[in-house]
């Protein structure tokens, strides 16, 4: 088999817009403080248009209440770079069925009929316990959001990816997972560990069953400071990063971002772990 050439000089100098002309579509982008957010800004900032889908009732019966969906997306708005690009949002609740194949359709409908990125950030927090407190009510509710949803989402998409031309660009989908396959696991929140372990589980399989329609990679972003914790125990888990502080919703964003570049059309089937050097 013949070798391959070296990209052309002009092939290698990056585009300052990778995702000119692409849409994306970010799950669970509720808050300013959370991950969505962070990356639906990035998305935006490398040219794509985004839609931003959030779901307020879940942040507000947390400890660090609901975000104005309003501001949200004009957060985001304000990191558009390329003139015809556009942010878009929407409510969903995506334990329900038919959910996830909606929010796709509402959000395809928003861009222009087609959805390059999907980045399925959502997940469901609490509720949640070690071994002995967890039930069948919670294992069920996480698997509901935080897995089947997915699941679904991805098949939703990749529908609509195989009813586009051939040869359609940019298919990617991310998933986000949380670090439960490493050292220590995650034996306070059984419900939520298994259900994130599920995608990280069948990151391969998904990416073996999009093909060329996309690639498929998982992310795992580690101890991210999305508002949830303080005091000594936030101070405890700095402490144990190299650089001493906490992983920023940015920091996963970046690198999320850039896997829906096509730079990374060569990786898929991958769970990443974007963790700082975090010991645990």
């Amino acid at each position: 088999m013949p070798r391959l050439p070296h990209p052309a000089p002009a092939d290698l100098r990056r585009d300052p817009l990778p995702l000119r002309g692409r849409t994306a579509l970010v799950t669970g982008a509720s808050r300013r403080g959370g991950i969505g957010y962070a990356v639906a800004r990035r998305l935006a900032a490398h040219g794509a248009s985004v839609y931003l889908h959030h779901h307020v009732p879940h942040d507000a019966a947390l400890p660090w209440g609901a975000d104005s969906p309003d501001a949200v997306a004009a957060g985001v708005r304000d990191c558009l770079t390329d003139p015809d690009a556009s942010v878009a949002h929407g409510p969903g609740d995506l334990t329900a069925p038919g959910a996830p194949a909606a929010l796709l359709d509402t959000a395809a409908g928003a861009l222009g009929g087609r959805i390059d990125i999907l980045v399925a950030n959502h997940a469901l927090s609490g509720s949640d316990g070690t071994l002995d407190a967890i039930d069948a009510g919670m294992l069920d509710a996480h698997w509901a959001t935080n897995t089947r949803s997915v699941v679904l989402l991805v098949q939703a998409y990749a529908r609509l990816r195989a009813a586009l031309p051939a040869g359609t660009p940019g298919g990617r989908v991310l998933m986000m997972t949380s670090g439960q396959d490493n050292a220590g696991g995650m034996p306070h929140e059984i419900a939520y560990a298994l259900a994130k372990g599920a995608l990280a589980s069948a990151t391969r399989t998904l990416a073996t069953a999009l093909d060329e329609l996309a690639t498929v990679n998982t992310v795992n972003p580690g101890p991210v400071d999305t508002d949830y914790l303080e005091g000594d125990a936030y101070d405890a888990v700095a402490a144990r990063f190299p650089a001493g502080r906490w992983g920023m919703p940015d920091d996963p964003a970046r690198l999320i971002a850039w896997l829906a570049t096509d730079e990374a059309a060569w990786i898929t089937g991958q769970v990443i772990d974007s963790e700082g050097g975090f010991r645990r």
